[in-house]
């Protein structure tokens, strides 16, 4: 059984980190100016999480007694280490702000509900109290998700879901299985093992988040191509909501109205908290092979995977990384054979290499075969085995260890990403490339395609330069802000980050006014007062009129 992740002091992404070895070190000074003396430096301050003091618990006793009364003794917390475990989520400036370096939102209080009707009375208690509810899940949310703003309300919960983690039923015939949204994403997959299922979901953030984390900001695993995005597998969902309970999903296909699953689907907490999910879930796969080519140059590249998704015939896993993304994976994988590639690599004609990962997943080595060979047919790469598709693979979730140590050697790191049409994506990550060297000077700017549609394709970009240290926080909100404008116009402003309070700004380019009075409109049925998610999904501050601030829009 994994374990579960304590959500105690935080600073990084585990207690362990990845390390930098020394020929990446010095690529890393080459390459971002980042200062010899700090890469030299033994002070990992990674693990060292610096956290600044609480302030008071404003709960009233009050609030604190009915909340008791419902979830019992023990589980309404007010002690500062469970309440800075819950102020923010994983993002680079979360875990500047968690290690001292900026102004932190900390919840009031940390509530702990052991089931769906618990959540609903809740949220009842928060109303007649005036309290802001932030659901909280596995708290890695990128885009302020998960801060604790209490809007304009009296004192502010994390709405921890921790103990909701059943696996309440699974239909073997139909395929289905219901979770409750507490659930860590491994542990799921454990609980659905023995029916020989799966829910193959697999993000970057697997390891810690959860079922109902996945459905409130839309999430799009690294096999989306064949198991689809987490939205295409929900089947029915249970939302507890300030004016009661809500249970979406009679059948595989409705022509009952709009599909409001869709609208519950992508709301962060700002509609209802989400409880349970129907999953459509799938056979565990038998057999998974995973291989690594390279193509020669972005535009050879992305042009073969658009190629592979209008044929429809895409990999369980299809993941191009650009020229930048390519150079840093080599460097830092460094030694004597990684020349020889690229001396064989040179001798193949290739100039800018650009890695291709495929991965399949099927019932047997037939099958994998089968698809491996569809996909395959027409394709123009060079071929380097499964021993780099295996250690991508196997090094799926080295990402934010990564980034834990390079960010205590003084680099600035974080990620976003987006999503446009074909005949829109090169110009789109040109873009937000300039965007980001504009804004951070001397840096190594990433790419890599993620996800592929037969219309379209993600972008994810990942930025390295060295930090600011006078003020890290507002280099990267710099940053962040200029390539978000890049996006506007040519992509969403997310594709499976979500909006959070990061994004809000950018929504209304996105979907028009008209469209922020529907969700307006939404959440006022919803939630009369305005207690869930301050701050979140619609910009400005929420109340029963409407958005406080029409000069926002």
């Amino acid at each position: 059984m994994t374990e579960r992740i304590d959500h105690t002091l935080r600073g990084s992404w585990t207690t362990t980190t990845g390390s930098i070895p020394p020929h990446a070190l010095k690529w890393l000074r080459a390459r971002t100016g980042l200062a010899d003396s700090r890469a030299d430096s033994r002070d990992d301050r990674v693990a060292e999480v610096r956290a600044p003091g609480s302030p008071e618990s404003a709960l009233s006793e009050a609030a604190h007694a009915a909340l008791d009364a419902v979830v019992g003794p023990g589980y309404v917390r007010v002690d500062r280490d469970s309440r800075l475990g819950r102020a923010g989520g994983l993002s680079y400036v979360d875990l500047l702000r968690q290690r001292g370096a900026g102004d932190l939102a900390v919840p009031d209080a940390v509530v702990l509900p052991a089931s769906p009707d618990q959540v609903t009375e809740v949220l009842k208690v928060c109303v007649e109290h005036d309290v802001a509810v932030v659901p909280f899940g596995g708290g890695t949310s990128v885009v302020g998700g998960v801060n604790a703003l209490r809007g304009d309300k009296a004192a502010v919960i994390a709405l921890d879901l921790h103990r909701l983690d059943k696996l309440v039923s699974v239909d073997p015939v139909s395929r289905t299985a219901v979770l409750q949204a507490g659930l860590p994403a491994p542990q799921a997959d454990q609980l659905l093992a023995p029916h020989g299922l799966t829910i193959g979901h697999v993000p970057q953030s697997y390891e810690r988040a959860t079922i109902g984390g996945f459905a409130a900001t839309r999430s799009a695993g690294q096999a989306s191509s064949g198991y689809g995005r987490f939205e295409d597998m929900v089947e029915g969902l249970r939302l507890a909501t300030p004016v009661g309970e809500w249970r979406l999903g009679r059948a595989p296909a409705s022509a009952a109205g709009p599909d409001l699953k869709q609208l519950v689907v992508g709301s962060e907490g700002a509609f209802g908290v989400i409880t349970e999910v129907t999953l459509r879930v799938r056979p565990l796969p038998e057999v998974e092979r995973y291989e690594g080519f390279v193509v020669d140059g972005w535009a050879r590249g992305s042009a073969v995977v658009r190629e592979l998704a209008q044929r429809r015939v895409l990999a369980d896993v299809t993941r191009l990384s650009d020229v930048d993304e390519t150079e840093v994976s080599l460097a830092l994988a460094g030694g004597w054979k990684i020349d020889a590639l690229k001396a064989y690599l040179r001798a193949r004609g290739v100039r800018q290499p650009c890695l291709l990962i495929l991965g399949w997943h099927g019932g047997s080595k037939g099958e994998v075969k089968r698809k491996r060979a569809e996909t395959l047919r027409g394709v123009k790469a060079v071929s380097l085995g499964t021993a780099l598709g295996e250690a991508w693979r196997h090094g799926r979730f080295n990402g934010p260890r990564q980034r834990d140590a390079l960010m205590g050697i003084g680099v600035c790191v974080e990620t976003l990403e987006t999503a446009t049409h074909w005949s829109k994506v090169s110009e789109l990550r040109t873009a937000v490339r300039e965007a980001l060297v504009d804004a951070l000077g001397e840096c190594v700017v990433m790419c890599h395609i993620s996800h592929a549609y037969e219309t379209g394709a993600s972008l994810y970009f990942t930025a390295l330069a060295a930090r600011d240290a006078a003020d890290p926080i507002g280099q990267w909100q710099v940053a962040k802000a200029a390539a978000s404008e890049a996006i506007t116009g040519l992509g969403t402003i997310s594709h499976h980050h979500a909006v959070g309070a990061d994004h809000a700004p950018y929504l209304e380019a996105e979907i028009g006014g008209l469209g922020l009075d529907v969700l307006a409109s939404v959440k006022r049925t919803l939630d009369p007062t305005g207690v869930l998610n301050p701050g979140k999904l619609i910009a400005g501050d929420f109340n029963p009129a409407g958005l406080a601030s029409p000069g926002d829009r």
